[in-house]
């Protein structure tokens, strides 16, 4: 890229923005230009932490601030590919894009197209990637310590009640949020793929069972990877009164490894060499976002300065997301979807004007 430094801004100032900054201002050659927010006292905050200058429309501070490179969008998930593409096309700046990097495959799709015009890149944020838990079990599969996986579980019992879905509109909508799957699970949906593999195809079943919205609370699945292992899935925000659990165990041929926590952060089971279980697992009390964001900057940094390529690509991430629209899919067909040709979800991600107009800036 023949730069030297990544020039931030960031998009979005909700609570996970304050763990991107505090990552930008932990990472050197990463530097923290602006935050904005509609809400202007919001981005107002982070500029007392942080020192960066507060906005409350982007486009005054991409304007103001052309030495910005990178923006990262934390904006509810149903504007992602919206404010995306505007900043793309018209601000041609890189993108940092949090999860669930955008809500459907074609838009995935599309705003890949779009940089790549350009010349920019897009960075999507997995940041659970990064734990210490995943990367050894990732380096016991790499290296073939595991052995071949034969069965892959993920279980998340979380608690989200009424009142958290009433703090915005966009909450459990499926314009702007998307349910259990896609808010809370998409990064175990994420991992599944990441040690299991690409997947062929997926049934899945959801229901909305402890609150008032029109997305799922709960979903259950099962998987059939390419290489013939099998896959299942439990993902519920209805759990009371608090979060519990966030676990992925995987079942090999030499071992089983069990990865729980509050957020896939401890080593919990690893048959193959139970001494690395607290080498490898972190106490995310109190950071339920772990350490992830941390080195995703590092990356960025890194590919900015010594054009390192960033861990996750354009076909990683649309393999992730296509897979995520595929249990939409399999649940709106009542039936098993090939994550192939799947394709994008009825409910995820449709058009809702009105929604969008409260999240869009003024002209």
């Amino acid at each position: 890229m023949n730069q030297k430094s990544a020039k931030i801004a960031i998009i979005g100032c909700g609570r996970v923005s304050g763990h991107h900054c505090r990552s930008i201002m932990q990472t050197t050659g990463a530097e923290l230009v602006a935050v904005c927010d509609l809400e202007i006292a919001k981005a107002q905050v982070y500029q007392d932490e942080f020192g960066a200058k507060a906005y409350s429309d982007y486009r005054r501070m991409l304007a103001a601030h052309p030495e910005i490179n990178t923006v990262a969008i934390v904006t509810p998930s149903g504007m992602h590919h919206e404010h995306g593409l505007d900043i793309i096309e018209n601000y041609r700046k890189n993108l940092i894009v949090e999860k669930p990097t955008f809500m459907r495959p074609s838009q995935l799709v599309h705003a890949y197209a779009a940089a790549a015009r350009y010349g920019l890149q897009l960075f999507p944020v997995f940041q659970n990637r990064h734990n210490l838990a995943v990367q050894r079990v990732k380096q016991g599969l790499d290296s073939g310590e595991l052995g071949r996986i034969r069965l892959v579980s993920v279980r998340v019992r979380w608690c989200r009640p009424q009142r958290y879905y009433d703090l915005a509109p966009w909450r459990g909508t499926f314009a702007m949020d998307g349910g259990c799957l896609t808010n809370q699970g998409v990064h175990h949906v994420d991992l599944m793929r990441y040690f299991g593999g690409e997947v062929a195809r997926v049934c899945a079943s959801m229901s909305t069972l402890g609150v008032e919205i029109e997305v799922e609370d709960t979903a259950v699945g099962s998987v059939s990877f390419s290489n013939g292992a099998l896959g299942n899935l439990e993902v519920t925000t209805a759990a009371r009164p608090i979060d519990y659990e966030a676990s992925l165990s995987l079942v090999c041929e030499n071992g089983l490894a069990q990865i729980g926590g509050i957020a896939v952060n401890e080593l919990q089971v690893y048959t193959p060499d139970p001494s690395a279980c607290v080498a490898n697992s972190e106490d995310f009390s109190g950071n339920v976002y772990g350490h992830g964001h941390e080195q995703l900057y590092k990356e960025i940094v890194e590919f900015f300065r010594d054009d390192k390529p960033f861990s996750v690509s354009r076909d990683d991430a649309l393999s992730t997301i296509r897979l995520l629209n595929s249990f939409y899919v399999a649940d709106e067909r009542g039936d098993w979807a090939d994550v192939a040709t799947a394709g994008d979800s009825q409910r995820l991600g449709r058009a809702d004007e009105a929604l969008a107009n409260l999240y869009r800036t003024p002209a």
